[in-house]
């Protein structure tokens, strides 16, 4: 592979600088990662797009932006920064999106990292490239593109099925998707060039999608994500129940003032008198 170009050098270091400030400055990291309730019931959209510049550790950063160094030059030199930016974003977005279908009664679930984005940069490559071979990290020898994308795909909803891993397969999968989507639409001669690739991913990518469209309860886990024995809670049952716990809290401080005055609350609790009254 040819040596990183400039847009991808700039996500890079971007994400070199967002993910070293979120991993010394936790508020940081949680203020900007994606956590569903903050995005579904608060509106925080910005989540994702802002979690996809962070990252859980340096492992998990070294080994996204080695993929991006490896996958981006050709595809950035090939398009043009505008498209390669498209893809990149668009990747991200839509990954953060899929995740967020899947996990939507999930309130505890969150997640940090450019996986979305980078897999959305791999899987256009692959759409793009004919006879691509996608070389694996710290191995002399790759394997052929239609081979690693169909296989991305079955471990990815394997890995949303099961959900015996940490990984965000969701947003890995639904970025791939998406970036080799966007990609044929810049090139569409590419689909009858490449028209092998391409269909092995995206036909038992769109069986998956049936499936979960059709019959919604084929991903419902046994348990939450911390390992609740029953139920799941609904968008509207969680808004419901912050309403009513921060009108608790907020009454609670009141009764402290009619009582002891508001010369007893602490500094905290004024903080968050102000917070409540809002």
């Amino acid at each position: 592979m040819e040596e990183i170009g400039i847009a991808g050098i700039v996500i890079l270091i971007i994400n070199g600088i967002v993910s070293y400030k979120g991993l010394k400055d936790h508020s940081f990291l949680r203020k900007y990662s994606f956590q569903v309730d903050e995005i579904l019931i608060h509106k925080d959209y910005k989540r994702l797009i802002t979690s996809g510049f962070l990252h859980s550790n340096w492992m998990h950063f070294a080994f996204n932006m080695i993929s991006l160094y490896f996958f981006s030059q050709n595809l950035e030199s090939s398009l043009g920064i505008p498209k390669f930016l498209i893809i990149y974003f668009g990747s991200l977005i839509g990954g953060n999106l899929f995740a967020l279908y899947i996990h939507k009664n999930h309130s505890d679930y969150s997640a940090v990292g450019a996986s979305g984005a980078v897999s959305g940069i791999i899987f256009a490559s692959i759409a793009l490239f004919k006879g691509m071979n996608v070389s694996l990290l710290f191995v002399n020898f790759g394997i052929p593109g239609w081979l690693y994308g169909l296989l991305f795909v079955l471990i990815s909803i394997y890995g949303i099925k099961s959900r015996k891993d940490n990984i965000g397969h969701e947003a890995h999968l639904g970025g791939g998707i998406i970036g080799l989507l966007i990609a044929l639409t810049m090139q569409p001669s590419s689909l009858l060039q490449n028209y092998i690739p391409i269909a092995l991913i995206l036909i038992p990518t769109i069986m998956f999608l049936s499936i979960i469209l059709i019959r919604p309860d084929f991903l419902i886990f046994k348990k939450s994500l911390l390992e609740k024995p029953e139920g799941l809670l609904t968008i509207d049952d969680r808004y419901n129940v912050q309403k009513i716990t921060k009108e608790q809290e907020l009454n609670a401080l009141l009764d402290k003032i009619n009582t002891k005055g508001i010369h007893k609350l602490s500094k905290t609790e004024r903080q968050r008198l102000e917070e409540l009254s809002k």
